[in-house]
């Protein structure tokens, strides 16, 4: 079955991640037939909501084995299923469990494979960008297929597909040799989150040194908690100097967020932070350095103190609620 596939991590109740939609998204767009492939209970769940957006074909297995045991039974599936079905090129997600199918695919196939592609204009034909995001690079892509394109997340808006029917559910029935179960889970830890995923968010409201003290995050979380849909985000320096968990990192190597209304208090704007808030819709940025570089690409900045601009702006936001 040639055509383009999309590699989706689905959560137990048969939620496809959000980066393998918008992967799904640009994957019909592109004119070839979409399928995608899920792996682990749940996935066969799923098929509504590929179809939805754009699959035709959803290759599952609910089998725990491949969430029981870190990737290497899913690269060694997904291979057998390449063998039978020879896709052209296959998309993933820049999340830890897809990354690492990924790299060990393209170990069995030797076929290419790319990470952080910002876009994609063909089976052999793609885009990332380069120096903090301020060059785009064309690749072409050699070797045999399938092309294998880890995508940057955000780089394509996920939107369902018009009168997208259900995908045809095809079990993947393949047995996984002791060998590909070394690595195993022994313990899962959810961390807890209060408001919406920062990934989802419609405003976002970033931290980092300017902040001067790690308890000061709780005027960011003030803030946030007035705005409906809004997530507290920090910068790399901040998550190095252990003010705040990685989980709320942003940046190049964190996440990537594209809110209507970007918040950086405190931030410079060094270029590995701006590749990953810079597709914002409104950039707002508070600093008390006037020449801070996050200045040339805000919509608004205020230069001030933001331990004394922070509850301010809170107090004015919780009066026009009320």
């Amino acid at each position: 079955m040639p055509g383009i596939w999309v590699y989706a991590e689905v959560s137990s109740d048969g939620k496809i991640e959000a980066g393998a939609l918008e992967n799904l998204t640009k994957a019909r767009e592109l004119g070839s037939e979409v399928s995608a492939v899920a792996l682990g209970p749940g996935s066969s769940q799923a098929a509504a909501q590929a179809g939805e957006f754009g699959a035709a074909t959803l290759f599952a297995s609910d089998d725990s084995i491949y969430t029981d045991f870190i990737a290497q039974p899913a690269a060694f599936a997904l291979h057998e299923l390449v063998k039978e079905h020879q896709p052209e090129l296959i998309l993933f997600s820049p999340t830890y469990d897809s990354r690492d199918v990924a790299g060990r695919l393209q170990a069995r196939t030797g076929s290419t494979l790319m990470s952080n592609a910002t876009d994609i204009l063909g089976p052999d034909y793609a885009q990332t960008q380069i120096l903090g995001g301020s060059q785009i690079v064309d690749v072409t892509l050699f070797g045999p297929d399938p092309k294998l394109l880890i995508v940057r997340p955000k780089s394509f808006e996920a939107q369902p597909a018009e009168g997208g029917a259900a995908a045809t559910v095809v079990p993947v029935e393949v047995s996984v040799p002791d060998d590909c179960k070394k690595a195993k889970r022994v313990q899962r830890h959810e961390q807890a989150a209060a408001g919406p995923k920062m990934e989802e968010a419609k405003v976002v409201i970033s931290g980092g040194r300017g902040l001067q003290d790690p308890a000061n995050f709780k005027l960011l979380e003030e803030m946030a908690s007035a705005i409906p849909g809004a997530a507290v985000g920090a910068s790399r320096a901040v998550v190095d100097a252990g003010w705040v968990p990685y989980a709320m990192q942003i940046g190049q190597t964190g996440k990537t967020v594209s809110p209507e209304v970007y918040i950086a208090v405190g931030i410079s704007g060094a270029t590995q932070h701006l590749v990953g808030m810079k597709s914002s819709k409104r950039i707002i940025a508070i600093n008390k350095d006037k020449d801070a570089p996050i200045f040339q690409y805000a919509d608004l900045g205020i230069v001030g103190d933001a331990l004394q601009i922070l509850p301010r702006i809170t107090e004015a936001i919780n009066a026009r609620k009320g």
